[in-house]
């Protein structure tokens, strides 16, 4: 094995275009709440220590999915060789230690917030996702609002978690049904190693119909954060964007549940809730950038 595949292995197992999901969002949320500049190495903590965790969700779950991937995703890092099991286990054990460090660099809540994110990972790959595939896409929602009230406990003094950031965290439903409609698409090789999934279980017609309504609440609920009766915390020039957000996940929504009965309608409303999915980062950009001025 020549080095460059251990190198390979590595950048395949930490999943960068996810930093950008976690920690991205994490920064982004704290941005938005704060209206106002935040110290370099304050955004240089928030960023990694969400991003590292998360890597080292992946790298775990890489090792309990060992032979499942060795039958539908050979390319991955431990089926492939790139990378054997023990270099793994070091890879994700270093990327947890060093990202609970630096949470606790930022404060206590951030630590108490990135620790329970990774007991919840850890939880996930070793008896969740084996167990119900249903319960498992929950609680990758449940995991990904973190990032909402991460970015918060960050950035408040004292550390607090409230209405601000709670009020985006109903946003994360999204992802359980997006991951609901990759279920869909992965029937095929999920059948062949046993995972559990909702499609299996109900169909896939029944299933994109749980995504739907999982999309309905994202776009239900993402508006909250600048309605004057609920959180009141962000200012108008959050909702365009969200708005347009929200609309094409109830277009998406209705299709998914009125004619979502193929693999080719799933995949391609799974594409426009992916795509659309830009417009949130761009909103909480501009109301960090603009919100201070009203």
């Amino acid at each position: 094995m020549t080095l460059a595949a251990p190198a390979k292995g590595i950048v395949a197992l930490l999943r960068f275009p996810y930093w950008l999901m976690t920690g991205g969002l994490s920064v982004l949320t704290a941005f938005a709440i704060n209206k106002s500049m935040i110290a370099p190495q304050t955004i240089v903590l928030i960023f990694f220590s969400m991003a590292f965790i998360t890597s080292a969700g992946f790298a775990i779950n890489d090792y309990f999915d060992r032979e499942s991937d060795a039958v539908i995703k050979p390319k991955r890092p431990i089926p492939s060789g790139a990378l054997s099991l023990k270099q793994v286990i070091v890879v994700s054990g270093v990327l947890f230690t060093i990202g609970l460090i630096m949470a606790a660099y930022i404060n206590w809540l951030s630590f108490v917030i990135i620790l329970a994110d990774s007991l919840l990972l850890l939880i996930y790959s070793t008896l969740v996702k084996r167990k119900s595939g249903f319960v498992a896409n929950i609680l990758i929602g449940i995991l990904t609002g973190t990032a909402f009230i991460y970015g918060q406990a960050t950035i408040s003094q004292p550390p607090t978690v409230n209405l601000i950031s709670l009020s985006l965290y109903p946003i994360a439903f999204g992802t359980i049904g997006g991951n609901v409609l990759r279920d869909i698409l992965s029937v095929e090789g999920d059948s062949k190693v046993g995972y559990p999934t909702l499609p299996q279980k109900i169909g896939g017609v029944r299933s994109a119909k749980v995504a739907a309504f999982f999309f309905t609440l994202t776009a239900v609920f993402a508006p909250l954060p600048s309605l004057p009766f609920f959180a009141g915390h962000f200012t108008v020039y959050y909702l365009p964007l969200i708005l347009l957000w929200s609309a094409l996940l109830i277009y998406a929504s209705i299709h998914l549940a009125t004619s979502a009965s193929s693999v080719t309608n799933v995949r391609k409303y799974e594409r426009i809730v992916t795509m659309s999915m830009i417009l949130l980062p761009l909103a909480l950009i501009i109301e960090a950038t603009l919100g201070g001025m009203l």
